[in-house]
């Protein structure tokens, strides 16, 4: 592991003072003095970060934007990423959907005595690597240690902070009737990569994790189109249909979707079936919701499809006035059935 660590960002894993995590790494004293200086510190250094003090002090100018997330998945390794991209990845994507440039997030572990330390460095590569993608910076954090049997091996939590773009004005009050919905790529892989994992599907498929930072292409979509973009949002937990119902319960208009429209690949649709699950209802980590004006659907699809983060989006239904504040959908074979909200927990500790 610790090879495979070296080769993703040119650091070596520095030698700690146990293999695993220690209640005394927790205790504020020594050990966590040390953990803290070789690992973390050194990691994410920057100039805020090196100041070590109990909040990071900065100057923004404008509107601004501010999201807090915590991750609790489990497994907390699994195909195409693992809990400490998530992490990133996730508040990263809650400041786009509000039109902003995420600048600096804090990251705080919650971690269970006895977790190894070669596991806790590789969440700190992922973290690292998913920052810098991103381009935000690691500015404040806090680190505590729970005994064993009392946490289920670590879990993290981000907030973060950024100026909104003033072009941006996403708002469910933006919504009209007509407006077109789009997906920016396929549903319900991230989901399915947890759950493939957890019941022992990995060897049948190859899902892999879409998580991935979509911060550089909201603003590109931003700047292009500005406030035709009438609302974004990041379908995680709940899935594509329960981000509709809520919206569809704000405005008080209707959403039809046309089931045919939906992207997902073949293995994906596979797996759900095999595990009795809805599609629409499974999380994404790498994917967006997008309400646009119709006048520029076509050319925002466009040029979503160039991005890497936007090659299997699509143009899934549209806002009607018609079933006030709920969401239809028409199936394959052209019969229509309401998309209600998930009742109950679909995927637990899914993100």
């Amino acid at each position: 592991m610790a090879d495979k660590i070296k080769m993703q960002l040119q650091c070596p894993m520095p030698k700690f003072d146990f293999d695993v995590i220690t209640l005394g790494h927790g205790s504020g004293g020594l050990l966590t003095h040390r953990l803290l200086k070789s690992g973390v510190f050194d990691i994410f250094k920057n100039d805020l970060l090196d100041q070590q003090h109990d909040g990071a002090i900065f100057e923004m100018n404008g509107k601004m934007a501010f999201s807090s997330d915590s991750y609790v998945i489990s497994p907390i390794f699994f195909p195409g990423g693992n809990i400490g991209d998530v992490a990133v990845n996730g508040t990263v994507n809650d400041l786009s959907m509000c039109g902003a440039k995420p600048q600096y997030l804090s990251l705080a572990f919650i971690i269970e005595e006895g977790f190894p330390m070669t596991a806790f460095w590789e969440i700190l590569v992922s973290i690292k690597n998913a920052a810098d993608k991103a381009g935000v910076q690691i500015v404040t954090g806090d680190t505590k240690v729970v005994e064993k049997g009392k946490g289920d091996q670590i879990y993290i939590n981000t907030s973060g902070v950024g100026l909104i773009n003033p072009k941006a004005n996403i708002h469910h009050g933006n919504i009209q009737e007509g407006d077109v919905i789009i997906v920016s790529g396929n549903i319900a892989t991230h989901g399915m990569a947890i759950m493939s994992l957890r019941q022992g599907l990995e060897f049948e498929t190859n899902i892999v994790s879409d998580t991935a930072n979509l911060n550089h292409t909201v603003q590109s979509l931003v700047d292009a189109f500005g406030t035709d973009i009438h609302f974004l949002r990041d379908p995680t937990r709940g899935g594509v249909a329960s981000v509709l119902n809520e919206i569809a319960e704000l405005t008080r208009l209707g959403f039809y979707l046309d089931q045919k429209l939906l992207p997902i690949e073949e293995q994906v649709e596979g797996a759900c079936e095999m595990l009795g699950l809805d599609p629409l209802y499974v999380a994404n980590e790498g994917l967006f919701i997008a309400i646009v004006n119709k006048e520029i659907a076509d050319n925002f699809l466009t040029m979503l499809r160039k991005d890497i983060n936007g090659a299997n989006a699509a143009i899934i239904g549209e806002v009607t006035g018609d079933h006030a504040g709920k969401v239809m959908m028409k199936s394959r074979v052209g019969g229509k059935r309401m998309v209600n909200y998930l009742t109950g927990e679909q995927l637990p500790r899914i993100c």
